[in-house]
């Protein structure tokens, strides 16, 4: 070929591909700035088509715009797996044989921990889960605060204490978003109770609104760059909270910058004007033809007659078009994965260092070849699945009699029920068509001829125990456990209770009892992770994450009454502020019969004294704190090195102290290290009220090495300029 004609020919080619290139649209164009694809997109839509967007199409869909390639967004529940599918128009499953999941451990066991790191794998394994079922949105993770133990979906949420919750969400979020899936901050905000949850108006000031109830989603959105956020179904101040002028529009999307996608519950939404005005983007669930949600054919009319701001569907469409960009247009993102081996292993490592041996008189672990009995209906029951949104259709569910039984020997575990609970529905109470004495009677029977007892009871997300719709009607244990529990105590002193539940529970036989466990809703892995720890193969490293009071009214919120707890006439005041959790139990003198923090090991560990890297620090600095830890005992386990701070002389009142940072740390027998946390000083600020600013005050703070909430080992002083 000649050199001319090459030449001739490679022009051509160019000339065909400049111009091909100049005929993509600039919004499917991946190397324009993100900003730029957005708006080109938005010019191109017509108010029909971004009407359509902001709405939803079926159960957990919204459309798209197939005129321009945009895809339908597709979301799904929940926060600990990917729920089965739903039918296009109704609450019932599809009936599909492919959407079976990895159920993870709810995130009370998440937040048990105390390791971001395994939270980080943890969204990630979600995130893969959720991409493979071709899921945009994972309607999770939970962040509502642990304000009562009667909450019904406490077990979703990451515990009392707003720093340990910022510091496990940010990897979280991280980890789903990796996989090109949102992650989907809930419910924003001050949902924490279900009683009346979709009318009760919740008055609370600013402080504990701002020092409490929002740092979470703060940490979540402005650290963990989430890219929606789901508004709650209660009031705050007379606005529902899925439409609110200030959560919503002054601080979610004003001070916090968030750019993603503000979606209702589902059935949330109440007002068109106040959907269109106060930061609703995407309104789903709503009881009605979806051409008739609020956001729909009455925002379209409105909008037509000019009763409302075009601007205000833009501010929405730009923001579904930047998910859309993220998620369903990313054309960079993985493939995902489906209930592989290796996200059994996550769930199985969370399962185990969420676990949390509260009491041992020595009885554990349990050596082998003894004769076990095991009692209870949660040893054998699935606790997958009930629960509302959060239920799950595993591929794989090991229950702990199974695992014990193949760590033990079929012939060393028996099993008897002890009592039954009755069908796990939803919509009813579940009353038992079993005789309780028999059972009582056949599980003490089985109990005395037994070297060691193992019962597994607490909660099990049935209707008013641990789940969505419903609180709990009762502190105390259901279905007669407490006196079962009391007659195992009398038959056998060789007893250890497995409490499985995401609320504190009343312990009246606590006295007796020579081992308790603190077991949660620990998904596909439960069977392993319990029996693994009450063999001693596995030695327990979890940290509660949530006060357990003595009794009920000792808790702040329930102290004050109905007026606080839980409402009176569809009015709610948080009467305790801040003094949330150990905040009040430390504050008051009111001693929990578990504290935060708290969680025993096999082994021991000695505290060193704590240094820090100087004596006198400004705003802006960070104060490293070093502590050397050894383990002292006879066999590996990790310790979560608790740091609390008390400031000296707060202009205004402030909790006794409060938990700023925290590390865990794994050591051999023998072994020494030393822990390092590091503190932002602006962490120790308070909000003050009177200036609505965020306030660190000239003064001296002490640092607190704790290994619970009570429990300080060590402490040294520092200056704040």
């Amino acid at each position: 070929m000649k050199k001319t004609t090459l030449t001739a020919l490679c022009c051509l080619l160019l000339l065909l591909a400049t111009r091909a290139q100049q005929t993509i649209p600039a919004y499917l164009d991946d190397a324009l700035p993100l900003e730029q694809r957005v708006e080109d997109a938005l010019a191109r839509l017509t108010i029909d088509e971004k009407v359509a967007m902001v709405h939803a199409q079926s159960k957990f869909s919204a459309p798209g715009v197939p005129r321009l390639g945009i895809p339908e967004l597709w979301m799904s529940d929940g926060p600990h797996g990917v729920r089965a599918e739903i039918a296009w128009n109704s609450w019932a499953q599809a009936g599909w044989t492919n959407d079976s999941c990895t159920a993870f451990p709810a995130l009370t066991c998440l937040a048990a921990t105390f390791n971001p790191s395994l939270a980080l794998e943890y969204g990630d394994a979600l995130g893969q889960e959720a991409r493979y079922r071709r899921k945009d949105v994972i309607l999770g993770p939970g962040l509502n605060i642990y304000r009562v133990p009667l909450n019904g979906r406490n077990f979703e949420y990451m515990g009392e204490d707003p720093h340990l919750a910022s510091v496990m969400v940010v990897p979280y979020v991280q980890g789903v978003q990796r996989n090109g899936v949102a992650a989907c901050l809930k419910h924003f905000a001050l949902n924490n109770q279900e009683t009346r949850r979709s009318d009760i108006d919740v008055q609370a000031d600013d402080r504990a609104l701002r020092e409490i109830y929002l740092p979470a989603f703060h940490a979540g959105v402005r650290e963990g760059g989430a890219w929606a956020v789901m508004g709650s179904y209660n009031k705050f101040r007379g606005q529902h909270c899925t439409h609110h002028h200030l959560l919503v529009n002054d601080i979610l999307k004003g001070e916090w910058g968030f750019d993603g996608i503000l979606v209702s519950d589902w059935g949330s939404t109440h007002d068109t004007r106040q959907a269109a005005l106060d930061g609703l983007d995407v309104e789903m669930g709503t009881s009605a033809p979806y051409a008739d949600y609020h956001l729909a054919r009455p925002y379209l009319q409105m909008l037509l007659d000019g009763q409302l701001p075009v601007t205000s569907l833009d501010d929405k469409v730009r923001r579904i078009l930047r998910l859309h960009l993220r998620t369903t247009m990313n054309r960079n993102r993985p493939w995902g994965a489906l209930a592989t081996a290796e996200h059994a292993d996550v769930a199985r490592r969370v399962a185990e260092q969420g676990i949390v041996l509260l009491k041992n008189d020595g009885i554990l672990p349990l050596a082998p070849g003894i004769k076990i009995a095991v009692i209870g209906e949660n040893a054998t029951r699935s606790l997958t699945t009930g629960g509302g949104s959060s239920e799950l259709k595993v591929k794989r569910e090991t229950s702990p009699l199974e695992a014990l039984r193949a760590l033990y020997g079929p012939a060393n575990v028996t099993h008897s029920a002890g009592y039954a609970s009755g069908r796990p529905a939803y919509e009813r109470e579940n009353p038992s068509p079993l005789p309780a004495d028999s059972l009582r009677a056949a599980a003490v029977a089985l109990a005395r001829d037994a070297d060691a007892v193992l019962f597994f009871g607490g909660l099990n997300k049935n209707h008013r125990q641990d789940s969505e719709g419903a609180d709990r009607l009762s502190y105390n244990l259901p279905f007669g456990q407490d006196t079962l529990i009391a007659a195992l105590l009398a038959a056998n002193r060789r007893t250890v209770i497995i409490i499985v539940s995401g609320n504190a529970v009343a312990m009246p036989w606590l006295p007796r009892a020579r081992g308790v466990i603190q077991s949660w809703y620990l998904g596909s892995e439960a069977g392993g992770a319990i029996a693994g720890v009450i063999s001693g193969n596995v030695n327990p490293s979890g940290k509660l994450p949530f006060s357990i009071p003595a009794r009920l009214e000792d808790n702040g919120a329930i102290s004050f009454g109905a007026e606080s707890y839980p409402g009176r006439d569809g009015r709610q005041q948080y009467l305790e502020g801040i003094l949330v959790g150990y905040r009040w139990h430390d504050t008051r003198g009111i001693p929990a019969l578990f504290p935060f923090g708290h969680g025993l090991s096999y082994t021991t560990f000695r505290y060193g004294k704590a240094t820090t890297d100087k004596r006198e620090y400004a705003c802006g600095d960070t104060i490293r704190l070093s502590l050397p830890l050894a383990n002292t005992g006879r066999v590996a386990g990790a310790e979560t090195v608790q740091v609390y701070v008390s400031q000296r002389a707060p202009s205004l009142p402030r909790p006794v102290k409060e938990l700023k940072g925290f590390c865990k740390i794994t050591l051999l027998p023998g072994e020494r290290s030393t822990a390092t946390i590091a503190i932002p000083v602006n962490s120790l600020a308070f909000f003050d009220d009177r200036s609505s600013a965020w306030l660190v005050e000239p003064d001296d703070f002490t640092l607190h090495c704790a290994s619970s909430s009570t429990d300080v080992r060590g402490s040294v002083t520092i200056r704040v300029r």
